[in-house]
């Protein structure tokens, strides 16, 4: 059975240059995490990631710039993202079957963005686009960002939200105290990173954007980012949001949820039973949830679904929502 991994991601030097150029690492310690072993993988768009990914038994990936992109860079992200998406471009050509591509957006100029998303849809065959949460102050809700969903939806996009590193004040706040190595894991890998992603997919529901786009469509890695444990919780907001419908129903029309290489089945099972098994992805959260083995595949035998249902998750279910 084919098996698509829709969250995989790469990093070119340019990025990491213009990381460095504005002291991003005093931020935003997550970009430490994309050296060694990890930092080679992130680089390598050929031989090297195609051998690993029949390791672990993945047919295709989906590419995407890894965290925190080009969100905390200004205007001259707009030059930066045409550039990586003319790579990324020429690599999936060079391997039509085994790439695919999420577009790079400079987050920071909205309109700017909107209209590189449509180039990229439109014109080099992209699958939609992963953000990584805020903008210097600016949540995905604020209306900053409307050009963006606005071009997602009318375009058929999807767009993953990715995680990225919690505000300093809110590091100091609720996971500093121990050390500094283990501060900066806790607010990041260790649960901040998933806290914070879950919360602006929640906060994109309460601003009422899927009642204005209705056909918008969202991932959210890591089983949800932890919302999806919380779904009946959640449900405490009906009572005084406004919105067209109760929290659930945008669970179950505007949310698709994929593994990001966390295996347990226990976890699908909880996913499929708040958004349904046809709003379930695959991914391996390359390279940083690597393991060798051919894990993904195996994963995929022995997690529970069957007929329709495990043809959905491993690549029906992306494919229906972007169509070739």
């Amino acid at each position: 059975m084919k098996l698509i991994g829709i969250e995989e991601h790469f990093l070119t030097p340019d990025v990491a240059q213009a990381w460095h150029a504005v002291a991003l690492e005093a931020r935003d310690p997550s970009v430490a995490y994309h050296q060694g072993a990890i930092g080679a993988r992130l680089a390598d768009l050929a031989d090297d990631r195609l051998a690993l990914m029949d390791e672990t038994g993945l047919d295709t990936q989906v590419l995407s710039l890894t965290t925190p992109a080009l969100h905390d860079l200004g205007p001259t992200s707009v030059g930066l993202a045409q550039r990586i998406n003319d790579a990324l471009a020429e690599a999936v050509a060079r391997h039509p079957t085994r790439f695919q591509a999420f577009a790079t957006l400079p987050v920071s100029q909205p309109e700017a963005a909107a209209r590189e998303l449509e180039r990229c849809v439109r014109e080099l065959g992209f699958k939609g686009t992963m953000l990584c949460g805020r903008v210097g102050a600016h949540s995905l809700d604020a209306p900053f960002f409307a050009p963006i969903w606005d071009r997602a939806e009318a375009l058929g996009a999807p767009v993953l939200i990715h995680p990225r590193t919690p505000p300093v004040a809110v590091r100091e706040a609720c996971y500093a105290g121990f050390n500094p190595t283990l501060d900066a894991v806790l607010a990041t890998a260790g649960l901040g990173w998933h806290y914070e992603a879950g919360l602006q997919f929640v906060r994109l529901v309460l601003s009422g954007l899927f009642d204005r786009l209705p056909r918008l469509q969202v991932i959210l890695g890591h089983w949800g980012e932890l919302v999806l444990f919380y779904a009946e919780r959640l449900a405490v907001l009906d009572r005084f949001s406004g919105l067209d419908h109760p929290v659930a129903h945008y669970l179950r029309e505007n949310l698709y949820v994929t593994a990001s290489g966390m295996f347990w089945p226990e976890y699908l099972a909880r996913a499929a039973r708040v958004v349904g098994t046809d709003r379930l992805l695959f991914s391996t959260d390359y390279p940083y949830q690597y393991r060798a083995g051919r894990e993904a595949r195996r994963f995929l035998e022995t997690c529970g679904l069957e007929g329709a249902a495990l043809a959905g998750f491993a690549h029906a279910n992306w494919e229906r929502l972007c169509p070739a």
